[in-house]
């Protein structure tokens, strides 16, 4: 980092992040006010000295002062500007590169909407989201250094202190000098979990339940902790886009707070002596039943692996939002799949309850075209954050391997017996029947469970 690095509006945002006047900021950098100003204006350069502050009092990732990498930096701009819609604006590379200095959010927010819709270019967000996709697949969704190191902290704080949660908040406490704090609702609006390293405190919104609770102080436990390893996996990703990046981080956070919650060997000793029943599971892990889905994608340990499972989220307008192979070979659907027959359509109309079915999936029409699955629905509800609805979580598992599941009792898993999803109906003649034949569905649809 060079003594010239012009990096007021990242400064600027840190400061309002933090709540802090300029003042405040001021004194814990060891600078004047006047001089901080003058450094938000981009009239001062920030200087090592002063880096190295914020740095060590606000724990700053500096990589984030490179903000316009994100979109190529000032070649990227130029590219952009390039378009002959611009031509008559006389735009040069001294004027980009003083909006590039001044406004890096509002360059980066124009070459995404300009990204989105000019010249066939693809969606930036789109491609971040396939690349992650990919990378993950690539490791089966199983990160091995990441969670033996999880399974020995989750066994180290489970013998020295009992209860897994108030262990892990004592450490966020002993370690990292991070308290846990509920606030109010309309304190955190829209938002249900903030780290805020000012005031050395892990903030979760009243919103959330016991399980999610546990879930965000798991997950910033194994971010702290393994910070190396998950940049390691990163780095090790080869992702072109600082989206991408973030994503997979994000991606491994989570899943480093299953394998907190719900360590190795002891849940998978747990699925394989309770039929994999997920009611069971929730229960013993004090986790929710999303989570368990989630975790159950993840058992790739080499000599210790679980029954290959996929994991799909599907919203009340039948969009599949998430999607997870993990080691089931299961391929992600095609854009606009639709099989009203499949019961993850069904369980909107039966909030809370596990229903499964047998099926199989027409050839082209997406995951593991003509293969025959077992899979398990239920709906889960939002977590206390604004538009975080009702949501269907299904699970998915080759049918040879499903006859010892819990879920599997009474269901016939003979292939002539499972639900033909993505081939033509056999009243209608369509793939996509919106009237699918009740008897089909009535013989997969199990009794609720008591």
């Amino acid at each position: 980092m060079t003594d010239t690095l012009l990096a007021g509006p990242a400064l600027r945002r840190l400061r309002k992040r933090e709540g802090l006047t300029q003042a405040n900021m001021a004194s814990l950098l060891g600078i004047s006010p006047s001089y901080l100003n003058l450094i938000e204006r981009n009239q001062r350069p920030l200087s090592a000295r002063v880096l190295v502050q914020v740095i060590e009092r606000f724990d700053f990732d500096p990589r984030s002062l490179r903000e316009d990498d994100a979109i190529g930096g000032l070649d990227g701009m130029a590219r952009r500007m390039a378009d002959k819609r611009f031509a008559d604006l006389g735009i040069d590379r001294e004027e980009l590169q003083e909006f590039l200095a001044a406004a890096p959010q509002v360059a980066a927010a124009f070459a995404r909407l300009y990204d989105s819709g000019g010249g066939g270019e693809r969606v930036v967000a789109e491609d971040a989201a396939t690349a992650v996709r990919r990378a993950i697949e690539r490791w089966q969704n199983h990160f091995s250094d990441l969670d033996h190191a999880a399974e020995d902290l989750a066994d180290e704080l489970r013998l020295s202190r009992g209860e897994i949660s108030a262990a892990l908040s004592e450490r966020l406490r002993e370690k990292h000098q991070l308290q846990v704090r509920i606030l109010p609702a309309e304190v955190m609006p829209g938002q249900v979990h903030r780290l805020d390293l000012h005031a050395r405190q892990l903030q979760l919104s009243e919103m959330l339940p016991g399980a999610a609770r546990r879930f965000q102080i798991a997950r910033q436990v194994g971010q702290l902790e393994m910070r190396e390893g998950i940049e390691t996996i990163v780095a090790g990703a080869n992702l072109a886009s600082p989206e991408a990046r973030d994503a997979l981080r994000e991606h491994i956070a989570d899943y480093l707070a299953g394998a907190l919650l719900l360590p190795y060997r002891r849940f998978l000793r747990a699925c394989e002596a309770t039929g994999y029943d997920l009611a069971v599971l929730q229960r013993r892990f004090a986790v929710s039943f999303d989570q368990v889905a989630e975790r159950l994608t993840t058992l790739g340990r080499v000599g210790e692996r679980g029954l290959p499972f996929f994991m799909a989220v599907i919203d009340r307008t039948g969009r599949m939002t998430r999607f997870t192979a993990g080691g089931s070979g299961a391929l992600y659907p095609l854009e606009g799949a639709r099989w009203p027959a499949w019961v993850p359509y069904a369980a909107f109309e039966r909030p809370g309850t596990v229903l499964t079915q047998a099926a199989t999936f027409g050839e082209g029409e997406g995951a593991g075209s003509g293969r025959h699955w077992f899979t398990i629905t239920r709906t889960v509800d939002g977590d206390g954050v604004m538009c975080a609805g009702r949501r269907a979580v299904v699970l998915g598992i080759e049918a040879r391997f499903a006859g010892d599941l819990a879920h599997a009792r009474g269901i016939s898993l003979d292939r002539l017996d499972a639900v033909p999803l993505g081939s033509p109906c056999g009243r209608c003649g369509k793939a996509e029947c919106l009237n699918p034949a009740p008897a089909r569905l009535a013989s997969t649809l199990p009794r609720p469970r008591v």
